[in-house]
């Protein structure tokens, strides 16, 4: 039986509180009065930890950025591989599930999303870091493949990468947008309709397009 993992010590625990206190403050201000228009003091302030604290845990206020960007990726990979466990659901369903798992992360936190994405485009970052949600794209898709569901000659990751672009984009303009007038989740929804569908019509003959899916279905399991 192998052993079970040790618990962090209490010095470890008080490091870890008081991180996430910088972090938690930091997402704060950031989304009542940006990112440019946040200092580091004003987060120490905030966070109730001396300047130099701030430093003892992010070297600058760009890591938070690094921070937040890695936070969601985790937060994606668990929920998805959570999905993937889910006997008999097809690509489609799983796919359906990333989407609205990246919508719910969006649509719950809006003005720190506009924020830090603003912040995340100026740093470079969408061009020095790994598309990592285009890999948990592909990955539903690869399963997809081995059970059948997806044409063999069909690339996951190049699936996967379209599907990101498409997210980024779309995710852009919405954070933009002062009023949206269609919610996250269901542009989303219809981006997958059109990648998985096309926008062709059938033949006179051909199977139907699919019809969508209903909320209640689509966050079955989520």
């Amino acid at each position: 039986m192998s052993a079970e993992p040790a618990l962090p010590g209490r010095r470890e625990r008080s490091k870890q509180r008081i991180r996430e206190r910088i972090y938690t403050s930091a997402l704060t201000l950031f989304a009542e009065q940006g990112y440019d228009g946040t200092t580091i003091d004003q987060i120490a302030e905030h966070a109730d930890v001396a300047r130099g604290t701030f430093f003892n845990y992010f070297q600058r206020k760009e890591d938070l950025v690094t921070a937040w960007a890695e936070a969601r990726k985790q937060r994606l990979e668990a929920r998805m591989e959570e999905s993937l466990r889910a006997h008999g659901d097809g690509v489609t369903v799983h796919l359906e599930r990333c989407m609205l798992a990246l919508a719910e992360f969006n649509e719950t936190e809006r003005e720190v999303t506009s924020a830090m994405l603003q912040a995340w485009v100026k740093a470079g970052r969408p061009l020095l870091e790994e598309p990592y949600a285009g890999h948990v794209f592909a990955t539903v898709v690869e399963a997809g493949r081995r059970r059948g569901e997806v044409a063999v000659d069909i690339d996951p990751m190049r699936v996967g990468n379209i599907l990101r672009d498409a997210y980024l984009g779309l995710l852009y303009r919405w954070s933009q947008s002062a009023e949206p007038q269609v919610p996250l989740h269901l542009e989303l929804r219809e981006i997958l309709r059109i990648v998985l569908s096309g926008i062709l019509p059938y033949p006179r003959g051909g199977p139907a397009a699919p019809a969508p899916r209903g909320p209640a279905e689509a966050t079955t399991g989520v």
